[in-house]
C-alpha cells in the first residue's frame, strides 16, 4: 500500500524545523558565553545557575509545560504584556512553543558546551593573554576554533532534541495544525486516529534522523578529543 503524507504532516515538518532551528540559534547564542563562564567558575553561584539550568533534565516536560502555562496566562506580566503587544495570548501559539523549547533544551545545549570548555588547555589561553590578546580576542581566535566540533555538537543535539520533543510542546502549544502541532504531536495523532502507515512514515524517519545525528556527534566527539589532547 502507497501512502504519502497530506498537507498537514508536510505543514509539521517545516513547522518542527522552523521551531528547531530558531531554539537552536537562539541557546548557542546564550549557551556558548554562559557555558564558558560554568566552566571557568568555582564560585558558589555559579554552582546554583549550573543546578537550576539542569533542571529541565529531572523535571517531568508535564510539569514544567504547567507552570509555563501558568506563567504565560494574561493574567501574568509576561502573558498580559505579551498579549498587549500582539493582541494574541502566548501560550497556543508559535512563540509560546519557542520559549518553552527554549526552556526545556536550555541543559541539552549547554551541558555539552561546558564539557568541551572544561578539556581546553589553559595554558593556551595564558600564552595568548602574555603576548598582549584580550580575552575576548583569545576566546574568539583561540577557544572557538579548537573546540568547534564540540560547539557543533551541541548544536546538533540542540536541535535533535527540540525536534523529538513532545510533552512540553502539547502542554503549552495544544495541537493547533499550522501554528503549534510539530511533528511529534502529528505522530501521535495518527496513532490515535489508527493512521498506522502514516506513523510508521513519520516514526521511522525521526528514528533515522536520530541515528544520523548520534553518529555525526560520535565523529565530531573524536576528532574534538585529538584537537584538545
Amino acid at each position: 500500500m502507497n501512502i504519502s503524507l497530506g498537507p498537514a504532516e508536510i505543514t509539521a515538518f517545516w513547522l518542527t524545523l522552523k521551531l528547531a532551528l530558531s531554539t537552536t540559534i537562539i541557546l548557542m547564542l546564550i549557551c556558548i558565553p554562559l557555558a564558558w563562564w560554568l566552566a571557568k567558575s568555582k564560585s558558589w553561584f555559579a554552582m546554583i545557575i549550573e543546578s537550576i539550568v539542569a533542571l529541565p533534565i529531572v523535571l517531568p516536560p508535564t510539569v514544567l509545560g504547567f507552570y509555563l502555562l501558568i506563567a504565560f496566562s494574561p493574567q501574568t506580566i509576561l502573558g498580559e504584556q505579551y498579549l498587549a503587544l500582539t493582541g494574541q495570548q502566548l501560550a497556543f501559539s508559535f512563540y509560546g512553543i519557542l520559549f518553552a523549547s527554549l526552556i526545556y533544551s536550555l541543559p541539552f545545549a549547554i551541558q555539552p558546551l561546558q564539557a568541551t570548555f572544561s578539556q581546553l588547555d589553559t595554558r593556551l589561553l595564558e600564552t595568548a593573554q602574555s603576548l598582549g590578546a584580550k580575552p575576548l580576542d583569545a576566546f574568539i581566535s583561540i577557544v572557538l576554533p579548537i573546540c568547534k566540533n564540540g560547539i557543533i555538537s551541541a548544536a546538533l543535539l540542540c536541535f535533535a532534541h527540540t525536534v523529538g520533543e513532545f510533552g512540553v510542546i502539547l502542554m503549552i502549544g495544544g495541537n493547533i495544525p499550522g501554528e503549534t502541532q510539530v511533528l511529534s504531536i502529528a505522530l501521535f495523532d495518527a496513532v490515535e486516529s489508527l493512521q498506522y502507515e502514516k506513523a510508521h512514515m513519520m516514526a521511522a524517519g525521526l528514528l533515522v534522523f536520530s541515528m544520523v545525528i548520534l553518529i555525526v556527534m560520535n565523529i565530531l566527539k573524536r576528532g574534538q578529543l585529538r584537537a584538545t589532547d
